[in-house]
């Protein structure tokens, strides 16, 4: 698969994935290190490897192409993910998605919660996709805002808001960290190949792919109320 033998210690494997050049290789559903809670970064990795890992989850991100990548999707069970998006959408997308720029970010033992309760934590439901179940996407109700706790690589506290397609975004890659794949939460009637999506789904909220495929969007805002990962005509996988 790719990915360094299980019995070697964590510095170990990611020595052993950084020793060749490119990106690194991604590991598909079905393997075990998706499904595992990833081990809490608590300096495994020393300073120059950690730098050199986030650097290649970077490039990796950028080549697939997407959006976040977490550590267990190339084979390493830290909690330490990766988030990037240049959001390069129409206005409509933008507005509907609540989708913005988001610069490169290091999430290290990030955790989320969402912002309000009950009817004030609103939810969103829009198609996503991940690198881990290539060729896939389905629509998924997240949380429109979360509080997300984290450090970053320089072991800097982060405390921030993530609002729309941010939101998403790190509500994706933190269930990453806790063997939680996407599929978990999607409307399963909702799958959909990435031709079908191209072909069918391209409209900007699933509110007709709904309809077509018989599955329910009630009460979030991807429905029809308002706002809410990459290729695909829907948005970005990670």
């Amino acid at each position: 698969m790719g990915t360094p033998s299980d019995r070697a210690p964590l510095a170990e494997r990611v020595e052993e994935l950084l020793a060749t050049d490119g990106p690194l290789p991604i590991v598909a559903a079905g393997d075990p290190v998706l499904r595992r809670i990833a081990e809490p970064f608590d300096g495994q990795l020393e300073p120059s490897l950690l730098a050199r890992f986030v650097e290649a989850l970077r490039l990796t991100m950028h080549a697939a192409p997407g959006v976040g990548l977490a550590a267990p999707q190339v084979g390493v069970g830290l909690r330490i993910a990766v988030i990037e998006d240049p959001a390069p959408v129409p206005d409509e997308v933008r507005v509907a998605r609540g989708r913005v720029p988001q610069p490169f970010r290091v999430l290290v033992n990030p955790s989320y919660e969402a912002v309000g309760a009950g009817r004030a934590a609103l939810r969103a439901a829009f198609f996503e996709g991940c690198l881990s179940v290539p060729g896939w996407q389905a629509v998924v109700a997240r949380h429109a805002e979360v509080r997300l706790v984290a450090r970053d690589e320089h072991g800097r506290a982060v405390d921030e808001v993530f609002a729309g397609w941010p939101a998403r975004i790190v509500q994706h890659e933190t269930d990453h960290l806790d063997g939680v794949l996407y599929l978990d939460r999607a409307e399963l009637r909702s799958l959909a190949s990435n031709r079908a999506m191209a072909e069918l789904w391209g409209q900007v909220t699933p509110e007709r792919a709904a309809v077509e495929l018989g599955f329910g969007l009630p009460g979030v805002a991807g429905a029809g109320a308002g706002p809410a990962e990459g290729a695909g005509p829907s948005g970005p996988v990670v």
